[in-house]
């Protein structure tokens, strides 16, 4: 734990679970008879053009233009007609809701509700050094996790930060003075809550109570790996400027391929948000966001198709690099459950029907194309991969039911 202000401790929280089994295994160390399961979320802000993205012909990957390069495509499904209710008049404010479901997230009203990525972490980060991770492009303060305030939890956007925290050496004595000067934290905050329990709001108390219980539930975590060496893996991030922001993506996917490989996580979100400015990336320079609101103009969408073929072509990379990497009786992917989406159906006309979505990995029998009959909550998916992942749960935001959509 860093040393933020105690304002700072009740504003954000730990959001560090401590599962069913959470001081019984260290990262990196335990051989594993039967390797862990594993789920990486990934939303692409802005999403992808979709007469680009998906197959023009039913069940043939090779017919879209984005996906016919794809190394794993028996290892992947290609979903059509999700969709996520309540999200007709919020713009780019729907990125907010897309691992919740809640709706109306442009409200000034509007209160979040907790990620699935966060439910996950609850039931499967017990046993790693980081409960879970959560990365985007750049410093925005928040990404696609939430917790179940609905407080956003502040993703990590320097590649160097998040490869020192990951596999840096600790000064061990300054870390003991930090959790001491924690530890005096924690104990002021119950004495705050202690006489807030004579004269205040029994709800204010009860979140104060949760915000403590995390702090206290870090600290722990904290406390039991601090003797514990990190993983020592090389440093294979990339440091080409000439295309910065292709560079980034390549570089977190690493991070999370790394943190996977060494059982350091079992749960990672990535937001690649949309950023201001122009960004330059092979055969094409110009504004993202501007760019993704092509209004149907050929020159425009050329531009577009180059950063979209780029980013699916990191994406493709990391799934190769996973489906690489022997594990048990199969690989590393086919333990790891890695969705890829996005909050835009169409980000030109700020739609967000027929979100393009991918199942990849996981050890499911991937059906490579399944078009959905009719338009179908995203929170259905959710509720599935809950499922999947032994949390028993009747719904998850705005979902109806679990289709059964992926078979072990």
């Amino acid at each position: 734990m860093n040393s933020p202000s105690r304002r700072d401790f009740l504003k954000f929280g730990a959001a560090l679970p401590v599962g069913r089994h959470a001081l019984s295994a260290r990262a990196g160390q335990r051989p594993t008879k039967n390797p862990p399961k594993r789920v990486m979320f990934i939303c692409n802000s802005l999403g992808f053009y979709g007469p680009s993205f998906f197959p023009a012909e039913r069940g043939n990957l090779e017919s879209s233009k984005y996906l016919k390069e794809v190394g794993s495509k028996d290892k992947m499904t290609v979903f059509q007609n999700f969709f996520h209710p309540g999200m007709e008049t919020s713009n780019h404010d729907s990125e907010k809701s897309f691992l919740t479901g809640a709706a109306r997230p442009e409200s000034s009203s509007f209160v979040n509700t907790i990620s699935v990525d966060q439910l996950l972490a609850r039931h499967m980060g017990g046993d790693t050094r980081f409960p879970f991770l959560s990365f985007s492009i750049y410093d925005r303060g928040w990404g696609c996790s939430w917790n179940d305030r609905g407080v956003p939890v502040p993703p990590m956007h320097d590649e160097s930060f998040i490869f020192e925290k990951l596999f840096g050496k600790e000064d061990l004595a300054a870390k003991r003075r930090q959790l001491k000067t924690d530890q005096q934290i924690i104990r002021s905050l119950h004495r705050d809550m202690e006489r807030l329990q004579d004269h205040g709001d029994a709800r204010k108390i009860d979140s104060y109570r949760t915000v403590v219980a995390e702090l206290e539930a870090g600290f722990r975590r904290e406390q039991f790996w601090l003797e514990t060496k990190k993983p020592r893996v090389p440093n294979t991030l990339s440091e080409d400027q000439e295309f910065a922001f292709s560079t980034k993506i390549r570089n977190l996917l690493e991070l999370a391929r790394l943190a996977f490989q060494t059982d350091s996580t079992r749960v990672i979100t990535l937001s690649l948000d949309w950023i201001y400015g122009a960004i330059r990336v092979p055969g094409a320079t110009g504004g993202w966001h501007t760019l993704s609101h092509h209004g149907g103009k050929p020159d425009v969408l050329a531009k577009l198709s180059r950063v979209e073929i780029d980013i699916m072509k990191h994406l493709n990379q990391f799934l190769t690099a996973l489906d690489g990497i022997a594990e048990g009786s199969g690989t590393l992917l086919d333990h790891t459950t890695v969705v890829i989406g996005s909050n835009f159906g169409d980000s030109s006309n700020h739609t967000c029907n027929n979100l393009p979505t991918i199942v990849a990995g996981g050890g499911f029998r991937h059906q490579t194309h399944t078009v959905l009959e009719k338009p179908t909550p995203l929170c259905n998916l959710w509720l599935e991969l809950l499922h999947k992942h032994d949390i028993d749960v009747g719904e998850f935001g705005s979902s109806q039911m679990d289709l059964h959509l992926l078979q072990n």
